[in-house]
């Protein structure tokens, strides 16, 4: 067996082919129903999300930074993308899907943009809590929006089932059958793998359904009533052209109507794909390069949107299936790819068939999954400050509307950011020592920036005014103009009630700080 570099670069690329082949095969399996359930959440035909399925595979396969890492649509994607399908569809028939594709365009762009800023260096600043937030908004919303599916008529369905007709929707008469499915659905998704985890679980829940819904005629919405699936290979359309045409014009109003959404589905796919990349990271004891994977998202998602397909990120579960299965190459992800499409070209037919029902036991588990349950079972030991941080990002996303997942992670790191700021501020200490009576030396120790400046001065009795005054600044570091207009502040005021003030033990940083601002310190004797 040839052990030199080419086969261990050969080895690298395509592992064991078998545990590869088989691992990908099964993570197609488990991609179809997830991407016909997310299309029906965006409110779009099932081939939009099972063309952007293969697509982001395929090229992902080849231009991202982790190998093995399942990238597809996605729920926490597909819900940022109703209030654009329902506001085209507003505008025209069919223009719901057309603005969705630029949406997905513009987001590659910004992805790409993102990785060549490096912006991952910054996304690992997240804290837990909004990571927990995150999470848990994300598994509230994917299960809000199977409630249109169970006779649940709230103001979210609305959306998601606008871009379908009113049979994707059950009759008063279907719920009884429709619940009792869906719980059966859930009994064998949780049940199985007591039993065996040889084949996924929720792809024997959709088999098993289905083969009841079909055995006895049930008369119940199927991923048919939801809109066409793909009868051939994608294909390649610009977006951009006459409304007549069921397009777009490429203009600075189309931009402003897809930007909003594309900022926002560019922010949080990478922050998911990021979040599952340190998970495989982790499992597989191995780095991988997050600013690269940035940029093959960004491909991905605007090869994806040329294709037909809608935009997506990493999957956490499927990549950690494919981790567990064997898959440590880029062969498991293409493959996952190609598998994807060949079962929905030889298998049309069946999966039209596909009760609803079952796709609604497959969400509700994943939102189960995607919950940060161990979280919320620990919030009375863990800090108050994270867990502040955790409902802001939930309730920010959940009364945003449409719910806004980007806007939840920034709320969530702006309180965070205040949490800590105040924590840091309380660590600087003033002590002063009294040397003579005309003489008193004050001891600075902690960083001095626009928070800690307040106890910064506080410190100091500015209405006793001994003969001389030193103020020892060996101990302490100056960050920013806050920090130089407190001190300066602080030196005048003791000068005018008559002490001579002498500044010391300022370092390096601290003084170019001051000439950089155009200060310099009063009474510095370094």
């Amino acid at each position: 067996m040839a052990t030199g570099p080419a086969a261990l670069r050969l080895e690298s690329l395509i592992g064991n082919p078998s545990k590869e082949l088989l691992s990908g095969l099964v993570v197609a399996f488990a991609m179809i129903p997830e991407a016909i359930a997310f299309s029906g959440i965006a409110g779009v035909d099932p081939q939009v999300g099972l063309f952007g399925a293969f697509c982001l595979s395929i090229t992902i396969a080849f231009v991202g930074g982790r190998s093995a890492m399942i990238t597809s649509a996605t729920g926490s994607t597909a819900l940022l993308m109703t209030g654009l399908v329902a506001t085209g569809e507003a505008r025209g028939p069919g223009l719901g899907l057309t603005y969705l594709l630029v949406a997905g365009i513009v987001t590659g762009l910004l992805q790409v943009l993102w990785g060549w800023m490096r912006l991952a260096y910054q996304m690992r600043f997240v804290p837990l809590g909004v990571l927990s937030g995150f999470v848990n908004a994300l598994a509230l919303l994917i299960f809000q929006a199977q409630f249109p599916q169970l006779g649940i008529n709230l103001h979210f369905g609305e959306a998601s089932a606008a871009g379908h007709g009113h049979d994707a929707l059950p009759q008063a008469a279907q719920l009884p059958l429709i619940w009792g499915l869906v719980l059966l659905g859930l009994l064998i998704i949780y049940g199985l793998p007591r039993l065996t985890r040889a084949v996924p679980s929720q792809l024997v829940a959709i088999v098993v359904l289905t083969a009841i819904s079909m055995g006895f005629n049930f008369d119940i919405p199927t991923v048919q009533s939801l809109g066409s699936l793909p009868a051939g290979l994608p294909v390649f359309q610009i977006p951009f052209g006459a409304l007549a045409d069921g397009r777009v014009p490429f203009s600075l109003e189309t931009l402003g109507i897809v930007l909003p959404t594309a900022m926002a589905i560019s922010l949080v796919g990478l922050m998911e794909t990021f979040l599952t990349q340190d998970i495989l990271d982790d499992r597989t004891d191995s780095t991988s390069n997050k600013n690269r994977e940035a940029r093959g998202q960004g491909i991905a998602n605007i090869v994806s949107s040329f294709f037909g397909g809608m935009a997506g990120c990493a999957l956490v579960g499927q990549s950690v299936m494919n981790i567990d299965n064997g898959g440590r190459t880029r062969l498991s992800t293409l493959f996952s790819g190609v598998s994807l499409l060949a079962m929905i070209l030889l298998a049309r037919p069946w999966l039209q068939q596909i009760p609803m029902a079952a796709l609604v036991a497959v969400m509700i588990s994943i939102a189960v999954s995607t919950a940060d349950v161990a979280g919320l079972r620990r919030i009375r030991s863990i800090p108050k400050s994270d867990t502040a941080v955790m409902l802001m990002t939930f309730a920010v996303t959940m009364l945003t509307t449409p719910h806004n997942l980007a806007l939840g992670v920034l709320a969530g790191v702006a309180l965070a950011g205040i949490l800590f700021s105040r924590k840091v501020a309380k660590v600087i200490r003033v002590e002063p020592v009294d040397i003579a009576p005309d003489l008193r030396r004050y001891v600075v120790t902690g960083q001095l920036f626009f928070v800690s400046k307040i106890y910064f001065l506080q410190g100091f009795d500015v209405h006793e005014h001994p003969a001389k005054i030193i103020i020892d600044m060996s101990a302490a570091h100056i960050w920013d103009q806050s920090g130089v207009g407190a001190l300066n502040q602080l030196i005048r005021k003791l000068k005018q009630g008559g002490s001579e003030v002498d500044l010391v033990g300022l370092n390096t940083e601290s003084l170019d700080l001051f000439e950089r601002i155009g200060s310099q310190p009063e009474g510095s004797h370094g």
